[in-house]
């Protein structure tokens, strides 16, 4: 059964402030995933040496990568991936960076299974601040309104909602089936679904959960979430 997952690395520094990249690389692995979008995603100067972590996990794991990187600077990139076990096509790179805010983007791919309709994935990391997160979900809203070819979409990423009643969750989610939303920040004591997948067309998720390995708790600040998928008639994908 095919298995899609989140999951906020940041920058693969763990809760104990080791910056450790192979431990992220086998939480990965304990996912799974046939898709995994990932966010604060780094490649940066430091005192120890000098790490692309979009091309580093994507040797060590044996993905496609499709970078997003959203921060360019002399001395860093930092943005979001997404890892596919399947070819990616027709990649679209979206801005929805907010003025004076940290700049923010969406990674928009048609992935082709074996048998289906392809699917359309947008991953993204959504901003820190309610009226950035406003405008970024209302962007969200016009780019999903578009036509990719697909008739299965779905929306993954960290989206700093975690308030069911929010406004604008609520705008978002109303372009996506109900599903779940486990807590999955902070990784040490989960609170807050701050990590979402969310499905729209032809497909719906079957289980969903928060992956709360030992390791999962202490290689990033977040706990990745993980879910199955199958087609809307109850077949499963392949």
């Amino acid at each position: 059964m095919p298995v899609i997952a989140s999951y906020n690395i940041h920058s693969c520094i763990g809760r104990d402030g080791h910056l450790a990249p192979q431990r992220i690389v086998e939480v990965i692995r304990e996912l799974g995933a046939d898709i995994v979008a990932l966010q604060e995603v780094d490649a940066q100067h430091r005192i120890d040496g000098y790490l692309d972590q979009w091309l580093y996990l994507a040797k060590e794991l044996g993905y496609f990568c499709t970078p997003g990187i959203s921060l360019r600077t002399h001395r860093r990139n930092y943005g979001n991936a997404l890892l596919s076990r399947l070819p990616v096509q027709n990649v679209r790179l979206h801005d929805l960076s907010v003025d004076q805010r940290e700049p923010r983007g969406a990674i928009d791919v048609d992935i082709r299974l074996e048998t289906g309709p392809p699917l359309r994935v947008v991953a993204t990391h959504l901003g820190l601040s309610n009226a950035e997160r406003r405008a970024q979900i209302a962007a969200l809203s016009t780019l999903l309104a578009t036509e990719s070819g697909s008739a299965a979409t779905f929306l993954l990423g960290d989206l700093n909602e975690w308030r069911a009643r929010s406004r604008n969750l609520r705008l978002l989610v109303r372009h996506f089936h109900p599903s779940p939303a486990p807590s999955t920040f902070p990784a040490r004591r989960p609170l807050f679904a701050l990590d979402r997948i969310l499905a729209a067309g032809v497909v719906r998720i079957g289980r969903i959960a928060a992956h709360r390995s030992d390791l999962a708790r202490i290689a990033s600040d977040h706990l990745p979430v993980r879910a199955t998928f199958q087609w809307a008639n109850g077949q499963e994908p392949a």
